[in-house]
């Protein structure tokens, strides 16, 4: 487990001023790596891109499912990940959580998204710019004017670019209740305040021993 305070918030979160433990020269080089290991990923994971989308071309629905997130400095931007669910699941335009969004998981959806296998094209993302390696889960304005509701916090995120994994994703899991979402605020403003190329280094190693082992999250 990583070594920063994730309990200095309570719900509520008490007013507190976040700053970007990261300067410049920090980012530049998180860019930069950002950018080589998508490309590097982007090659190694190509055999699975091309059988996955081959797969998915023999269901009904697109290959890639595309949604409009939030990202850094609070500029829309387009996510893409293997589709995994039916097309019928959103028919009537009310966004949806997880939870009650898994019973319109196809079977091999299923598969991919136990897996975390469906967000292997967010590779793109991160090659665009539009995403990093590290950082807070991007989310839809929905759920973002839900929680503003709760908190005036959510503006901090935007200082930082929405991350493939982070800190929250591992040990809160998906957010399927308002409190799980505070809680994944607190941890990512932790993460804002405490961050590092070492730190990302350590959610990275995280990540890849969660999903090799199994764990869900």
């Amino acid at each position: 487990m990583l070594n920063y305070n994730i309990n200095r918030y309570s719900a509520p979160l008490r007013k507190l001023e976040h700053y970007d433990a990261m300067d410049g020269f920090q980012l530049a080089i998180k860019r930069g790596f950002d950018i080589l290991f998508s490309i590097i990923g982007l090659i190694i994971f190509s055999p699975l891109l091309i059988i996955f989308s081959v797969v998915l071309l023999f269901s009904k629905g697109p290959v890639i499912f595309r949604q409009e997130r939030i990202g850094y400095k609070g500029k829309p931007f387009i996510i893409y990940k293997f589709r995994t669910m039916r097309t019928d699941a959103e028919d009537d335009g009310i966004p949806r959580l997880e939870v009650e969004r898994n019973k319109f998981l196809t079977p091999f959806g299923r598969f991919l998204r136990s897996h975390h296998l469906d967000e292997l094209p967010q590779l793109l993302n991160v090659l665009k710019g539009d995403m990093s390696f590290v950082g807070p889960r991007p989310e839809r304005q929905y759920f973002i004017d839900q929680i503003n509701r709760e908190t005036d916090d959510y503006r901090y995120i935007y200082l930082m670019r929405p991350g493939v994994t982070s800190y929250a994703t591992i040990y809160n899991g998906y957010t399927d209740t308002m409190d799980k979402m505070l809680k994944r605020l607190e941890y990512d403003l932790d993460y804002l305040d405490n961050r590092s190329l070492l730190l990302d280094l350590k959610i990275i190693f995280n990540t890849a021993f969660s999903v090799f082992s199994g764990k869900k999250f």
